[in-house]
């Protein structure tokens, strides 16, 4: 599978199709990290990693496509690396701010909560199952269900805001979207040790 997706997600970003411009979510609560190292999970062309540069964030950008990555490449502040999501394991403890967009690994999730270090800031949004859907993904997997977002992280971190909403995404279609941010409680870390 990550051949198939390599060479899916190379031939995308070598046409550029991708949106540049960073989402409001991310311009809206990047400012509430404390630290300045930063994670951007899945990074594509690096719209957000470029971002949370400009702000003089350390940003570690990954992503399995070559192509992608090689745009990221002697950008000041961006550590940009290929990596496989099947088998690449998150750096514990590393982070203040990580974000992931439009990208979904389930099994990433407790290796982001991980990764996070005490109040550090988790910034998601990405698509949800709706059989209105005007246009699903190739693999449903890829798709989080209702509600999804906030049964498995409500114990982990402290929900700073979540919605899930109707939007079009960037080639126009009708999609149900969800985005949350999260913050790595100190309190919550120590009670679940």
């Amino acid at each position: 599978m990550a051949l198939e997706d390599k060479i899916r997600w190379n031939e995308k970003h070598s046409k550029n199709m991708m949106p540049q411009e960073p989402i409001a979510l991310i311009k809206k609560y990047a400012p509430l990290a404390k630290g300045k190292d930063a994670l951007d999970i899945a990074c594509g062309n690096g719209r957000h990693s470029r971002y949370l540069a400009s702000l003089g964030f350390e940003v570690d950008a990954l992503d399995i496509s070559s192509v992608a990555i090689k745009q990221l490449q002697e950008i000041n502040n961006i550590h940009a690396k290929e990596v496989d999501f099947d088998t690449y394991t998150l750096k514990k403890q590393a982070y203040d701010l990580i974000v992931v967009t439009y990208f979904l690994e389930r099994k990433l999730f407790p290796q982001m909560v991980e990764a996070l270090r005490p109040n550090g800031i988790l910034i998601i949004e990405t698509f949800i199952h709706h059989k209105k859907n005007e246009r699903t993904p190739s693999n449903p997997a890829f798709r989080l269900k209702e509600g999804e977002l906030k049964n498995y992280f409500e114990k982990k971190l402290e929900i700073i805001y979540l919605e899930e909403w109707w939007d079009r995404d960037y080639q126009g279609f009708k999609t149900m979207k969800t985005s949350m941010v999260a913050k790595k409680n100190a309190k919550i870390e120590k009670i679940e040790q």
